[in-house]
């Protein structure tokens, strides 16, 4: 079955970076347009970025552009998040997801497959 298995999360001192990884399994992972969402406690899922499968086209959350980047190594099936400069209010718990329906409309959450999410914490 797919699993897709988040890592890298942590306590960090705002101002400081985190690399997020997601490793996936089970499915033909360059076909799939990956994404990562977030949620911090009372709040809504948030769209933080997303990278297609045809073409790495990558999309960006308003919250986060210019500070985050999606990278991808379809040789390893694992998909990254490098988080800089981050501040108080990027804590949240980050998801993975995966979908392979089609290469548009990423910043909305219908992906198919989910990662469990790792926490991350960014102290001021």
């Amino acid at each position: 079955q797919v699993q897709l298995v988040e890592s890298g999360g942590g306590l960090v001192p705002a101002g400081g970076s985190l690399r997020l990884s997601c490793a996936a399994s089970g499915l033909s992972f360059s076909m799939y347009s990956m994404g990562w969402f977030r949620q911090a406690p009372g709040k809504e899922r948030e769209f933080v970025a997303a990278i297609s499968w045809s073409d790495r086209r990558t999309y960006y959350g308003d919250s986060v552009k210019g500070r985050l980047t999606i990278p991808r190594d379809n040789a390893k099936n694992t998909v990254y998040l490098q988080m800089n400069s981050l501040k108080p209010e990027d804590t949240a718990v980050y998801y993975c997801a995966a979908r392979g329906d089609t290469d548009y409309g990423l910043t909305n959450p219908r992906y198919g497959y989910w990662g469990q999410g790792t926490q991350v914490t960014v102290s001021s």
